[in-house]
């Protein structure tokens, strides 16, 4: 709001009113906008007085932060002080003398309508009534005439009528419009009052920083991969879903991605008293309690009164409880918490219309290890999986992903967070050119000892991998496994691949990671997870699951041989096999 001062002007008493309007008078230069909120900084330019002006900012949305506002002046000014107030409503008038006097013309307008037509339908009801005996043949042509002339003057009248009250609802709208104003969005009604004593009569910049619900957004992928591409063959899309219903449109603002939570307000945090206490149970109804007193009862009796065991137990029993959802969430969100700000290239619009809208942050070219990865056992199906690089300064947010393959979609998975300079696994859907045979297990049985005699079972598996691509495969995982004994008098020696136990290191007794054992040329085997960077060197081949590395020519295939022994008494009834 411009007004007219002078540098004489003396100060006043009196505070000078300066009303500004949010969405005309101001512009929001800034978005940072986090995971389930945003932070606007909205700028307004205004000539004071000399002295104490009162400026109001009516406009502002309802879903403004209070203990997150903050007001900046720019000027030889000083802010006095801040309000914040819902504005009132306002009653408008309904009606108004011109509004009546149209209404009252419509209302004769439709009356016209009604005679002119029924004069129409009189017309042809009279002509349809008249019969050839009646009426000679000279008075035909006058009668048509006459008919004729009367129908068109009826039917010029009414067109007249239909234009005349369409004119009159178009001027009773324009009339309504008047009495109402504008349709008000009932999102924008909060109120900044500031107090601004000036020193001078000049412009001054008074910049709003406020926090908003309703808005926030999360992080979404283009994954693209070339297959013939030997040098980075993935093009990643890094992209942005954002929602916003706070009331204010966003337009040509410089928008920042922020994943840490903001912080509102300047309160300190208090601690409060920390004490500890003897526990003691609430007494429950007897209906409730009848069918664990006894158990609790003959505890006690045998732990005696004091025990500190029977106090943990009764704490076990009376105090467990499902742990909430917010609980639940809090702990996994704790887990793997990246914290990451991103600033969108140009200028983004943004609706206040609840609907979803997409930017992109940056797109990146990253180098990629493809690998083939199949479980016979469960599915003779061959899955490509793409260990993606992160060589870039980008943060990758966890998010959806869809991921192309020659250009082709192939499905929509999940990314992991992921820092720069880690990787990640992006499965990239079935490799049908890849095809695996599983051949049915062959099982020989002998029995050997004289006093303790034993049978044993030998089984063998051949698995076959053909890849019929035009290229060689470097890495193909074929997943398998050994059957584990949970009884002592069965036995099981795996034969082939001799992967033996993981065995503690003489000198230090810590466990190692074993080496790949070699099977034959491009053929390796390895327990199940050994490659993996969080393994459990303890764990490794508990299971039995193990895994193939094997290396397959172009239109070429590998066979695979797993062949183990099963011991147990004769007799011995085994299942699982």
């Amino acid at each position: 709001m411009t007004m007219t001062v002078t540098e004489d002007t003396p100060p006043s008493f009196e505070p000078t009113t300066v009303e500004l309007t949010s969405v005309s008078d101001g512009k929001i230069t800034n978005i940072s906008l986090y995971s389930s909120r945003a932070e606007v900084t909205r700028v307004f330019r205004l000539e004071v007085r000399v002295g104490l002006n009162q400026v109001n900012i009516s406009g502002l949305p309802n879903a403004l932060d209070q203990n997150s506002l903050k007001v900046e002046g720019a000027g030889r000014a000083t802010i006095h002080d801040v309000t914040i107030s819902d504005l009132p409503a306002i009653d408008k008038p309904t009606t108004s003398d011109r509004l009546e006097e149209l209404l009252r013309k419509r209302k004769n307008t439709e009356q016209a309508i009604d005679r002119c037509s029924l004069a129409i339908k009189a017309l042809e009801t009279y002509l349809g009534t008249l019969n050839v005996k009646d009426v000679g043949v000279a008075e035909v042509a006058n009668i048509v005439k006459t008919y004729q002339t009367t129908g068109e003057g009826l039917d010029d009248e009414l067109n007249r009528l239909r234009d005349e009250l369409a004119k009159i609802d178009s001027e009773t709208d324009s009339e309504r419009q008047k009495l109402t104003g504008p349709a008000e969005n009932q999102q924008l009604r909060k109120k900044v009052a500031v107090g601004v004593f000036a020193d001078s009569a000049e412009e001054v910049e008074i910049k709003l920083v406020y926090g908003v619900q309703r808005a926030s957004w999360k992080a979404l992928y283009d994954v693209r991969v070339d297959m013939h591409a030997k040098e980075k063959p993935v093009e990643l899309t890094y992209k942005a879903s954002i929602i916003q219903n706070t009331g204010e449109d966003w337009k040509d603002v410089e928008l920042t991605l922020e994943t840490a939570e903001p912080t509102f307000g300047i309160g300190i945090p208090h601690l409060p008293t920390w004490t500890v206490s003897v526990f003691r149970p609430t007494p429950q109804p007897l209906r409730l309690a009848k069918s664990r007193s006894h158990s609790l009862r003959g505890t006690a009796a045998l732990l005696g009164s004091d025990s500190p065991v029977r106090a943990q137990l009764v704490m076990q029993e009376s105090d467990f409880r499902e742990p909430s959802m917010a609980q639940m969430e809090a702990s996994v969100g704790s887990k793997g918490n990246i914290t990451a700000t991103f600033v969108v290239p140009g200028k983004i619009s943004i609706p206040s219309d609840g609907g979803t809208h997409s930017v992109t942050i940056v797109k990146l070219d990253l180098s990629a290890k493809m690998r083939w990865i199949t479980v016979p056992k469960q599915e003779a199906k061959t899955h490509l999986s793409a260990k993606i690089k992160n060589a870039s300064e980008y943060t990758l947010l966890g998010g959806q992903a869809s991921i192309y393959v020659d250009g082709s979609f192939i499905a929509r998975t999940g990314i992991p967070a992921v820092s720069p300079e880690e990787t990640f696994d992006c499965p990239l859907g079935l490799d049908p050119s890849v095809r695996i045979t599983y051949h049915p297990r062959s099982k020989k049985t002998t029995r050997t000892g004289f006093y303790n005699k034993i049978t044993t079972h030998v089984y063998i598996q051949r698995i076959t991998v053909f890849n019929s691509k035009t290229h060689a495969i470097d890495d193909l995982k074929v997943t398998d496994q050994f059957p584990v004994s949970d009884d002592s008098s069965i036995t099981v020696k795996q034969i082939s691949p001799a992967l033996g136990d993981v065995l503690k290191e003489a000198t230090s007794g810590e466990f190692k990671i074993p080496d790949k054992l070699k099977v034959s040329s491009g053929i390796f085997a390895q327990w199940n997870g050994a490659d993996e960077p969080d393994v459990n060197v303890e764990l490794l081949g508990k299971d039995g699951k193990f895994d193939w590395v094997c290396a397959v020519p172009a239109q070429g295939k590998v066979d695979l041989l797993m062949q183990y022994e099963v011991a147990a008494p004769p007799r011995t009834h085994i299942t699982g096999l």
